[in-house]
């Protein structure tokens, strides 16, 4: 734990996607005939309202130049804690598989933990007038929440949808009829985001993918002496993961069928496993295009199908994929020595006079 660097920057697109809400509110200045003759976008940054207000108290110059360092309205944010939410919350040992944008590889994490931020937004008006069109801009679209949907783990491609709630509305007006100070009416807007914290998703590695074991017919002197035999065991997929869409079924399949038509056997062959549907099957023999097969491998239910449904091969490529915790089966092989059969040798590592078997 806490020993391997990650960084999925998920606080910090949070953060970035809820100013991101308010950057492109305007508001407008009409004349007494209704005429618009002036707007304004309103600027949105990234900080505590104390800090606009004590630029406002630092510089009472009213004329427009490059000099005046602050003007109104304009509007801040600020994220102002985090909880963790219970309400949400998974069994810690659930875990999602995901394929890696950047290796095409499948890995494997842990659910992510939910957590709560909460955000305060505030309007800095002199004007009431300009404070309420702002406001009237944002309140119709939370009732009292609006999705956002942000890309939190960008490896895996990871969308979800955040709910911004919005908790509480407050106004403060601190002008108190001094020609010498600046008024600023402050609206407050309080919101809690419902995000999620991932931990790392790297691809597994260390898993054993493969086990030998020899037998030896005396073994008294097992260093020197010959094998006789050597039993491996690999693991297979026992479903398709990639859909390659290798052929389709010629005829409609009921589950009394041990045979029938797809449309190309040729990248097929005898011992195969195919999936259609969610049914595993073997094939035993191909007869032209015809394929005969042991239906419901894998303890998969034997089902009816469809004229031209997809069958894929569950290949190599699928079995590549398997990461920790999967299902999966046996592939088996067993290699027969001569009764002279040489001593392996660990700097070649082989055998040679073997003959295989399955």
């Amino acid at each position: 734990m806490l020993s391997s660097h990650f960084y999925h920057e998920i606080i910090r697109k949070t953060i970035v996607a809820f100013g991101t809400l308010f950057n492109g509110i305007e508001i407008r200045h009409t004349d007494r005939s209704g005429d618009i003759h002036s707007v304004v976008k309103v600027p949105i940054s990234y900080g505590p309202q104390q800090k606009f207000l004590a630029r406002l108290e630092q510089n009472r110059d009213l004329v427009d130049g490059p000099a005046r360092a602050i003007t109104l309205p304009r509007m801040s944010f600020e994220m102002i804690g985090m909880n963790y939410d219970a309400s949400r919350k998974v069994s810690t040992m659930q875990t999602f598989k995901a394929v890696n944008k950047e290796t095409n590889k499948l890995i494997k994490g842990f659910m992510p933990v939910p957590y709560n931020i909460n955000f305060q937004l505030s309007i800095l008006s002199k004007l009431n007038e300009d404070a309420i069109q702002i406001l009237e801009q944002i309140l119709p679209y939370f009732q009292p929440a609006f999705n956002l949907t942000i890309d939190l783990v960008s490896t895996i491609g990871e969308k979800r949808d955040m709910p911004i709630t919005l908790e509480s509305i407050s106004m403060d007006d601190n002008y108190e009829a001094d020609f010498l100070t600046r008024r600023a009416l402050i609206y407050t807007l309080n919101f809690t985001c419902k995000t999620y914290m991932f931990g790392p998703v790297d691809q597994q590695t260390g898993l054993i993918k493969e086990v030998k074991a020899d037998l030896y017919s005396d073994t008294a002197n097992i260093k020197t002496g010959s094998r006789q035999m050597r039993y491996s065991v690999t693991p297979v997929a026992v479903r398709d993961v990639t859909q390659d869409d290798t052929a389709r079924t010629n005829q409609e399949i009921d589950t009394r069928h041990t045979e029938f038509s797809v449309n190309s056997a040729t990248p097929f062959k005898r011992d195969d496993f195919i999936q259609i549907d969610g049914e595993v099957m073997r094939i035993t023999k191909i007869t032209g295009d015809r394929l005969h097969v042991l239906r419901g491998q894998f303890s998969t239910m034997i089902e009816n199908h469809d004229l031209n449904v997809r069958i894929s091969a569950i290949n190599v490529q699928d079995t590549e994929q398997i990461v920790e915790g999967d299902d999966f089966g046996f592939s088996e092989t067993r290699e027969f020595f001569d009764s002279q059969g040489d001593v392996y040798s660990n700097s070649t590592t082989v055998d040679s006079g073997a003959r295989e078997i399955s």
